[in-house]
């Protein structure tokens, strides 16, 4: 199997890891159970990654770390908005 499948089926499978988090997440409008910190960790690494990869010109790296960067800012941009929303309902 040439090395670029592996690294392309690899990625793949570690960005849809996301996805269930994601739609749970979009789904219960709840997101208190998600660590902030893990969120703006893995975001910095993802990005890491993805300019690791730019400059390797690696195809795979930089696909599946674009995608898997832009679906972890929308859960943490969807963490900022619903705990927003959990504190204002539980203060008001």
């Amino acid at each position: 199997m040439d090395v670029t499948v592996i690294g392309g089926v690899a990625g793949f499978l570690t960005s849809m890891a996301v996805i269930p988090q994601m739609i749970k997440t979009w789904k219960t409008r709840h997101a208190r159970d998600l660590s902030l910190w893990q969120q703006i960790i893995i975001i910095a690494g993802l990005a890491l990654w993805l300019a690791y990869g730019l400059l390797l010109g690696d195809l795979p790296l930089i696909l599946s770390n674009s995608f898997t960067l832009f679906c972890y800012i929308l859960l943490l941009t969807m963490k900022i908005i619903y705990d927003r929303g959990d504190k204002q309902r539980i203060d008001g």
